[in-house]
């Protein structure tokens, strides 16, 4: 493992939240650097809304952010389970869970998953949501590598719940509704891109992120122009 990214993740995760952070880019860099680092194939983040209910908000890939979705819509699978008993559950082969999570587990081996651990993102007693790392092969998870999973969704985790008042939970609120809403624009700016440069959903979100960077801006803006054409982007998608 590079320890010298490891570091550096530890230290953008906990440094991150700054009075205008990218909720979306956060969060899609911590699925990143799982992937990354800790020999997962794919990786995803679910957090839960105002009313309890998980929501998708960053997949290190389209295919990940398709099965979790779909994990939603039947209500059923480890990362689920993980946010609702604030609990790892960790799943080294899933063939084995059949019986358990029968649809999911026919969802992801047609993903190309074998194997999964969903690590909740807590602190103390508040769990808001769960970071899942997904593999292509079944065997055991590496337990270092499973700590710093943890660990990195911990942190991720003390991020997301920093606040200067004292009303915790309004501000966490606040930060996922308005996540949730550039998330929609991001999907839509997604889409449009993708069809106009004729490339997939994941070319074209990295295209979106790649000019938000390198303009300096929040990626819900650029999307958000890009859908409404209410100004020039010169050589995005390019």
């Amino acid at each position: 493992m590079n320890q010298q990214l490891l570091a550096k993740t530890f230290v953008e995760l906990a440094d991150n939240l700054v009075a205008d952070f990218d909720l979306i880019d956060f969060l899609r860099l911590l699925t990143d650097r799982c992937v990354g680092m800790l020999g997962a194939s794919a990786a995803g983040v679910l957090l839960a809304d105002r009313d309890g209910k998980l929501r998708v908000m960053a997949a290190s890939d389209e295919q990940v952010r398709l099965l979790e979705l779909f994990q939603l819509q039947n209500d059923e699978g480890p990362c689920l389970e993980c946010y609702r008993t604030g609990t790892p559950v960790i799943v080294p082969d899933l063939t084995r869970e059949v019986d358990r999570w029968p649809r999911f587990v026919t969802a992801a081996h047609r993903s190309g998953f074998g194997a999964v651990q969903a690590l909740p993102m807590r602190l103390r007693d508040e769990t808001v949501g769960a970071l899942n790392l997904f593999r292509a092969d079944p065997g055991p998870f590496d337990p270092a590598a499973t700590l710093i999973g943890q660990a990195l969704a911990d942190v991720a985790t003390i991020s997301l719940l920093q606040q200067r008042s004292t009303h915790r939970s309004t501000v966490l609120n606040e930060q996922l509704q308005t996540a949730l809403n550039s998330r929609v624009l991001i999907e839509q700016a997604k889409g449009k891109l993708a069809e106009r440069q004729g490339i997939d959903m994941e070319q074209a979100f990295t295209a979106l992120r790649g000019y938000a960077r390198a303009h300096n801006r929040r990626l819900s803006d650029v999307a958000r122009a890009f859908i409404d054409d209410s100004e020039p982007l010169p050589d995005l998608g390019a």
